[in-house]
């Protein structure tokens, strides 16, 4: 005999074969189990679906019985149409185990590596080039050979797990930011941007121009502030209202060419309460796996530092006329750089 509890099971079902769901679907999946087990029984009285609070109560049932085996419906915007999405996501798992279900350790690792890249982007870029994708097989020593690599990327962009542009640029999906958003925050903590206007994540959007400005909005939300504002809601500088062409771009469209020939890796300090440090790497530099000491030095805050990196093509790549002049105070006084060696 139907009872009510089954339209939880009902619903759950059409949506693990669908995947990701708009809203408007998911509220249509709600209406038609609760259809389906009144054909099935009568005598329930199940609430009619239609009003928003009914929905939201429906939604902590289901997640209230989910918790037990650390899943959740999870509910995100989506950065380009701004529609909001849900999807049932793993909230257990090491690191970004979430994708494991259908891929080897050694694809796993490659999306690893490939997030990575992603996640330090130069100037809030979060893209990735297809070559600079495909250097991270070097990087993590894998034994995929490059059309290997070439066609899980294809299965990454098909299972709706990164996106792939018309530039042959990779971005993390609806579907990358939903599942991962626990490992990114975890791992990312000083990448990850949040949209001042819904304080969802950020990964594609718009920047104010304003030096150390903290603004970062997704384009629909933009859109929308901007048909009651004119000013930013940070540094209140007055935006112009004929053009849009000063704001900074925060995705792809901040990517330069030729930025992915040197690969940004994350080194950890000798002390464990020091903050992680970003250099970037040359790929022969790599490939010999020089270490890079970073310089103890104060420095100012994450967010401001990605600000004027903005400003500044230079910031954060290693200088070559500073290696070069390195180079020659080593080969004046061998002595002391032995000195310096031993300590």
């Amino acid at each position: 005999m139907a009872s009510a509890a089954d339209v939880e099971r009902l619903f759950l079902q059409s949506v693990l074969s669908r995947g990701m769901v708009s809203k408007k679907l998911a509220q249509t999946l709600w209406e038609r189990s609760i259809a389906a087990v009144k054909a099935a029984n009568d005598a329930l009285n199940i609430p009619h679906p239609r009003p928003e609070d009914g929905w939201n109560n429906f939604l902590s049932k289901v997640n209230k019985s989910l918790d037990k085996l650390d899943l959740e419906f999870r509910h995100l915007h989506d950065e380009t149409s701004g529609k909001e999405m849900y999807a049932l996501v793993n909230r257990k798992g090491d690191d970004i185990a979430q994708v494991a279900t259908d891929y080897t350790p050694a694809e796993i690792a490659f999306f690893k590596a490939i997030v990575e890249q992603i996640m330090m982007a130069p100037r809030e870029a979060f893209s990735v080039s297809s070559l600079g994708a495909l250097r991270e097989l070097n990087a993590i020593k894998s034994s995929m050979s490059k059309t290997q690599a070439e066609i899980v990327l294809a299965s990454f962009v098909s299972r709706d797990w990164l996106l792939k542009s018309k530039r042959g640029r990779y971005s993390l999906s609806t579907r990358s930011l939903l599942e991962l958003l626990p490992y990114l925050k975890s791992t990312y903590p000083d990448e990850l941007l949040e949209c001042t206007i819904c304080m969802e994540v950020v990964t594609r959007g718009v920047a104010c121009y304003t030096n150390n400005c903290k603004t970062r909005m997704h384009n629909h939300c933009f859109a929308n502030f901007r048909r009651r504002h004119s000013a930013c809601p940070s540094c209140s500088k007055e935006w112009p209202r004929e053009s849009t062409e000063k704001l900074l771009p925060v995705g792809e469209g901040a990517a330069r060419e030729g930025e992915d020939g040197k690969r940004r890796v994350r080194l950890k300090s000798a002390d464990p309460s020091d903050d992680e440090e970003e250099e970037d790497m040359d790929e022969d530099e790599h490939s010999q796996q020089t270490e890079i000491q970073p310089e103890r030095k104060t420095r100012p805050s994450r967010q401001a530092s990605r600000t004027n990196a903005r400003y500044n093509d230079n910031s954060m790549v290693i200088d070559e006329h500073d290696e070069d002049e390195d180079e020659d105070a080593h080969r004046q006084n061998p002595q002391r750089n032995r000195r310096s060696s031993r300590r």
